[in-house]
This record gives structure tokens, sequence and C-alpha cells, in this order.
């Protein structure tokens, strides 16, 4: 399977944007240790067994680096007309699995956009976890679009879960009214959500400082497109084993092993669960995207990282590698988060190739 992987950020300014925390106060990152991933290389599945306890205190907006820029073409985004508003419904009444989003049925479009068949399986479920009283995931299936999202919000009160909402949302509005699936528009979705965000926290002051990771793959021909920023993750597992895609935005990612600092630190270290990018954070919005070629039968695995953040890749890639359909996988890496105490929510979206 060929993947390929692409790094973009906005241009930088003279002076670092400011940072904006979630649930406590800021956490200042200093982006000079920073410097430009390693864009030849896919990350190590290692990265799935750094963090301890998936809890995100703040983001940092800026980073330096003469990093490529990705121009971001002039969309509109008309609105998504009769957008679903009916409440969020569990799995199935006997499972403690509660679905914190769901699949959309593509509405008529003024611009003729019409659904085609996805090469794609998906399944999608969330779980509060086995502390937190309230869910703060989201996901989306558009499977007539071939998109799937999944974000992790973070805010006091109910903002997190609002940041989360309406980062997904404003994603799957902004691709169901264009005609064309490519990079480029799904990285115009992700500057069309975070932009979203910022506004809603600036009208709103019990929404200041909320924010949310976001992950997106996007069916664009025999190509499954993501796009990441935060620390939710992409995964691929095949023949070859699991393979980890996205590239964590936190500070043990890019700054604590640059420094040098030991696995062993670096899971127990103050600022484990600071991220260096997040949707609603900044202006300057830094995305990673990929580029992915599956073949029949490839699982892609998105998920919050209350499932990577708990159990271990190898865990992940047994799970994956079983004979359960992919919704029992996707209900097994749950009870699998779960049984590890579950300090997070939790939230799987699996796709399997077709054929």
């Amino acid at each position: 399977m060929k993947i390929r992987v692409r790094f973009s950020r906005k241009p930088r300014q003279e002076e670092a944007a400011t940072a904006a925390t979630a649930e406590q106060s800021a956490e200042v990152v200093t982006p000079e240790a920073v410097t430009k991933p390693d864009d030849s290389a896919v990350p190590s599945s290692s990265v799935a067994e750094t963090e301890d306890f998936p809890t995100v205190f703040a983001a940092v907006a800026s980073m330096d680096g003469a990093w490529s820029e990705t121009p971001m073409p002039n969309f509109a985004s008309p609105g998504l007309p009769q957008w679903p508003d009916e409440s969020d419904t569990p799995a199935d009444s006997g499972s403690a699995t509660a679905i914190s989003g769901r699949s959309f049925q593509e509405p008529a479009s003024p611009m003729g956009i019409i659904g085609r068949p996805s090469m794609m399986e998906a399944i999608g479920l969330s779980d509060p976890g086995c502390v937190r009283p309230n869910n703060e995931d989201y996901f989306a299936l558009v499977r007539e679009r071939g998109l799937y999202v999944v974000a992790d919000g973070m805010g006091g009160a109910q903002a997190g879960e609002h940041a989360s909402r309406l980062a997904v949302e404003t994603v799957v509005e902004t691709i169901l009214n264009t005609p064309q699936a490519d990079a480029e528009r799904l990285a115009f979705a992700f500057q069309e959500a975070n932009r979203k965000v910022l506004e809603a926290a600036s009208d709103d002051v019990q929404l200041e400082g909320m924010g949310t990771t976001l992950v997106a793959a996007l069916e664009a021909g025999s190509e499954l497109l993501i796009a990441s920023v935060g620390d939710s993750r992409a995964y691929v597992y095949d023949g070859a084993g699991l393979i980890v895609i996205t590239e964590d935005q936190t500070w043990v990612q890019e700054v604590g092993r640059r420094l040098g600092i030991d696995e062993e630190a670096l899971r127990t270290h103050p600022m484990r669960h600071v991220l260096t990018m997040a949707i609603g954070v900044s202006s300057q919005l830094r995305l990673h995207s990929y580029a992915l070629q599956p073949q029949p039968g490839t699982q892609v695995l998105l998920c919050s990282d209350g499932l990577h953040g708990v159990i271990t890749a190898e865990t992940i890639g047994q799970i994956l590698a079983g004979t359960e359909d992919i919704e029992g996988k996707c209900r097994q890496l749950i009870a699998a988060a779960r049984e590890a105490g579950g300090p997070d929510n939790i939230t799987v979206v699996l796709l399997q190739t077709r054929g």
C-alpha cells in the first residue's frame, strides 16, 4: 500500500499566536526547539504507547520552521439545509455504548452532487469511558460521500462537547457542498471548522477556551485522503501489520522527543497532555495531510486518545487482526479501553476496503 505524507501550515506571523487553554490554566510551549518533521517517513506505531492518561490541558498555536504552505482555495460554504437535529441514539438499547454522532444521509443539493457507492465499509462507536460523566467526543459517517470524521473536544462545562460537534458538522457541511473530493477541499473544510469554533468562542463567554482535535478520512477515487489536527489518530492495518499514519501535534511528539527525553520519562512528564495545535485555538491553523491507496481488506481506524492513549498499539493490532466484523472490532476496542480504566471518552471509527 502506498502512503504519501504531506505537512502543511499557514504562514507564520512575526509574533507567536496566543495560546488557548482547555479545562485548566494555560501551559505555554516554547517553539524554539521544534524542527520540521521528517516528511519522508510515516511515524512509527510505537508512538501509540507514549501517553499515560489522555486529559488535554492546553493547546498552543505557534511553531517555528520553514514549512511548505498549501494554498487555501477560496471556496464558498453556503450551508447545509435542514441539518439533522435529532438526539443522538445509542448503538443498541442493551449496550452501554452511546453514539456521539450519526450517519448522515446526503441531502438534495442545488449543486447536483450525486451520492456514489463507498469503497469502504464503515462503523463508528463512542463511549464516555469509566470516569467522565459526559462525552466530549463526536463523530460522523457520511457514506454517500466517503467522509468519516472524529473529534475530541476540550473546554470547561459543555464547551468541549460544543467544539467537537461544531467542528465535525462544519467539515461535513463543507464537503457536502463542494462537488469534488480532493485534498484542498478537505483542508478548506478544516479551515472552516477552525473559523467557526473560534467565532463561537468569541461570541459566548461560556465557550471561551474551547477547542477540539480533528481527524478525517475522505475517499477520492482510489485514494483515501487523511487530514489531522491535534492528537486524534488514523491507523492502517493490513498484511504488514498496524501502522500509525498521523503524527500527534503534542508537546511529547514535537518537543520532548527532539530534546532527547527518553520514553519512560515522557510517560510521566508534566507536559505529556499538552497539544501544540487544535481546532479553535488560533486563526493560523497547522494541519497534517496524507494520502493512502488501500487495498481490498485494508482496515483504517480513526480514534480519539481515549483509545490510543490507554491501550497499546499491540492490543489494537491484535483486535484488528481478529475474525469479528468491523462492528464487533469497534466494540472490542472500546471494551479494552474500558477494561484499562477508561479515564477518557473513547471514540472509534473503523473502515474496511470492500472487495
